[in-house]
């Protein structure tokens, strides 16, 4: 083949609206023509946005969908071939779809083979598997795969096309972030590139949607695995790459679709000097990507939704210390208020940390004490409480009243709640119902307790000073419902407790096994029977940022009425 310029465009869309992603399509192929690529690639469902869900069973939503196609095969640069992810329907049946366009038409369409229904992905609910795998003949042959299709390189989609003489195999992904997917993708895909024996071209989503993050970090890779060149990840951003010339090889036999299009012409490296491509961008560090994936999902959250402000309440403690940092740099100041609500348990310790975080950084800072509020509640309440010793009901209070408080300023403003509980607490049911869980997104809800602490050192030496005071990060945490209340008191330590968690929430690991890593017996039981008693209240959280490879909510599915209890041999 003749060496092509390719463009991998890693766009950040929103899912259902239509017109304008196709608007951010057509912006971002012209530009990329401009710079003289040949061919450009745009991530899975990127017309759509990732997942749709249930808005694919709409017939109108794909008949609208359609016209958006339609439209992109009038405006697009019509000398090139661009390839979008798209739903359509075909033949009776919606599809998760590679769009080939060129010389003003559609001029293919891949049907993705493997539809992922696991973890995050519900696709065999909405979609219908395609079946034959395309190569489309450009002057150099590309396979083209839709994200799973290349994570198996042992099923059909790689299996077939290894026989095929590509040039490279085009992979259309939407894949979700989550600590340590980035390394697990490389080898997955670097395996398919092997499979077929050709450079593996990976564009993949970038950007929030409800609780999934993308990061990008498109990429090509060699069929040796060796990474040719990386996009920036949770970065919007279009990757430039040389495809060398390599002798030409086919041996069609009829297993798979060609689609020849007419060639588009030669590159010529002169015209494109100025043009940096093949670049391999360095990988973040892990609490880096980690507080970017936050910081990317929040952003895009609130500006996707339509927010003009959020609100968070400062306790004085780490969690919304950590909440409050990220809002900041995800929004800028002026687009976060905070509120304070000490009770008579609250330390001046606590407050005058709370104040001097909200000086820090610049917001704007609301102080509503709740003590008499409380009493007022305790009060009318004592003739039913009077015959029962007080206990977390009285505790509880505090926590609903400051959630009555804030959610009143946000139905009167229209600001979004961040609440501030953390992994650990979910997970635990250490939070209140109705109190510090009321709230409309949970960013830091996939958040471990002991890397909120590490986040926190983290941003505070990215700085000229700590923006976080030592105080907060130092202090034993508490909730401070009761006079010298300490989370040590109801739960194990943190290093404790949250390897107990990863092992049983994210890897489904049974009480023996855990006690067999060396955890006292009593501590498991314990920590599990927490984690099983309050499934219900995690399913009446808010929303919030998936960091982890399994998150509560879409990512791990329980009954809340459930008679099946872990029982430890131990």
């Amino acid at each position: 083949m003749n060496s092509f310029l390719c463009a991998l465009i890693q766009a950040d869309v929103t899912v259902g609206a239509l017109s304008t992603n196709a608007d951010k399509i057509l912006k971002l192929a012209r530009h990329a023509a401009e710079q003289g690529a040949q061919l450009v690639v745009f991530p899975e469902l990127a017309l759509s946005g990732y997942p749709p869900e249930d808005l694919v069973l709409k017939r109108h939503f794909l008949d609208d969908v359609e016209e958006q196609l339609q439209r992109l095969a009038r405006e697009l640069p019509q000398d090139r071939v661009v390839i979008v992810g798209s739903p359509r329907f075909v033949d009776g049946n919606a599809y998760n779809c590679a769009v080939v366009f060129s010389g003003g038409e559609i001029k293919a369409c891949y049907r993705k083979m493997l539809l992922p229904n696991y973890g995050v992905f519900d696709e065999k609910r909405v979609f219908a598997a395609g079946t034959r795998p395309l190569v489309i003949d450009i002057g150099a042959r590309f396979g083209i795969h839709i994200c799973e299709d290349s994570w198996l390189p042992d099923e059909a989609p790689c299996m077939i096309l290894s026989g095929a003489g590509l040039d490279g195999l085009i992979n259309l992904s939407a894949s979700p972030y989550f600590h340590g997917k980035l390394e697990s993708r490389v080898k997955a895909l670097g395996e398919a590139a092997s499979r077929v024996g050709a450079p593996l071209l990976y564009c993949n989503l970038v950007g929030g949607q409800d609780d999934l993050v993308f990061d990008g970090a498109s990429m090509i890779l060699a069929p040796a695995g060796v990474t040719l060149a990386r996009a920036k990840q949770f970065v919007e951003e279009t990757l430039f790459v040389v495809l060398p010339a390599k002798p030409r090889f086919s041996n069609d036999d009829g297993t798979y679709d060609v689609v020849e299009i007419p060639m588009i012409g030669n590159f010529e490296p002169p015209k494109f000097q100025s043009l940096e491509t093949n670049v391999v961008e360095p990988v973040l560090g892990d609490l880096e990507e980690v507080y970017s994936a936050l910081k990317l999902g929040l952003h895009d959250y609130v500006e996707k939704n339509r927010f003009k402000k959020v609100i968070v309440a400062l306790s004085g403690g780490i969690d919304s210390a950590l909440v409050a940092a990220l809002a900041v740099d995800a929004l800028g100041k002026d687009r976060v208020v905070s509120i304070t609500m000490p009770s008579r348990f609250s330390s001046d310790e606590t407050f005058n940390d709370a104040r001097a975080l909200a000086k820090n950084l610049g917001v704007e800072l609301h102080i509503i004490p709740i003590r008499r509020l409380h009493q007022l509640f305790l009060a009318e309440l004592s003739p039913i409480f009077a015959s029962h010793p007080p206990d977390a009901a009285e505790e509880n209070i505090q926590a609903r009243v400051r959630g009555t408080l804030v959610m009143a300023l946000s139905n009167k403003f229209g600001w979004l709640v961040l609440t501030t509980g953390n992994k650990s607490e979910m997970a635990t049911g250490y939070c209140t119902l109705y109190g510090d869980m009321a709230g409309g997104f949970a960013l830091i809800k996939d958040v471990p307790k002991v890397l909120v602490f590490e986040l926190c050192r983290w941003r505070n030496k990215q700085g000229r000073k700590p923006i976080i005071p030592k105080s907060i990060i130092d202090r034993p945490p508490t909730a401070e419902l009761r006079a010298n209340q300490k989370d040590s008191d109801s739960l194990p330590p943190y290093e404790t407790l949250d390897p107990i968690l990863e092992r049983y929430v994210e890897r489904d690991l049974a009480a023996d096994q855990i006690i067999g890593d060396g955890f006292d017996a009593a501590t498991v039981k314990r920590v599990i029977r927490l984690v099983d008693g309050n499934e219900y209240k995690r399913r009446q959280g808010a929303p919030g940022i998936k960091i982890t490879p399994k998150a509560f909510g879409r990512d791990r599915r329980l009954p809340i009425t459930n008679h099946y209890g872990e029982r430890a041999k131990s």
